[in-house]
């Protein structure tokens, strides 16, 4: 198995289950997501910076769950999100 075999299946293992994370909170418990936010947005700002870079789909996931929109729109949205990030990470044969 050569690295960058090893890097695909691996990014792709670890976006996968954050999203399911991600999906399992906001069915089973909301407060977790709201906590993840606010910590997430208490930290300094080079460390909002890096790990918004590093998980930026996510971030984004969470910002978009965070706003007022209605909700059939933050469901759409996080979830296109969350299927875009999953097929883009996809092992593909080359």
């Amino acid at each position: 198995m050569s690295v960058n075999t090893f890097i695909n299946f691996g990014s792709f293992g670890i976006l996968t289950l954050l999203w399911l994370g991600f999906g399992a909170a906001l069915i089973f418990n909301h407060a977790f997501l709201d906590t993840t936010w606010q910590a997430f947005r208490g930290l300094p700002m080079v460390a909002q910076i890096g790990l918004g870079l590093l998980l930026l789909p996510l971030v984004l996931g969470l910002w978009i769950w965070k706003t007022p929109w209605p909700l059939w729109i933050r469901v759409v949205l996080v979830f296109g999100l969350a299927w875009a990030t999953i097929y883009t990470f996809l092992p593909k044969q080359a």
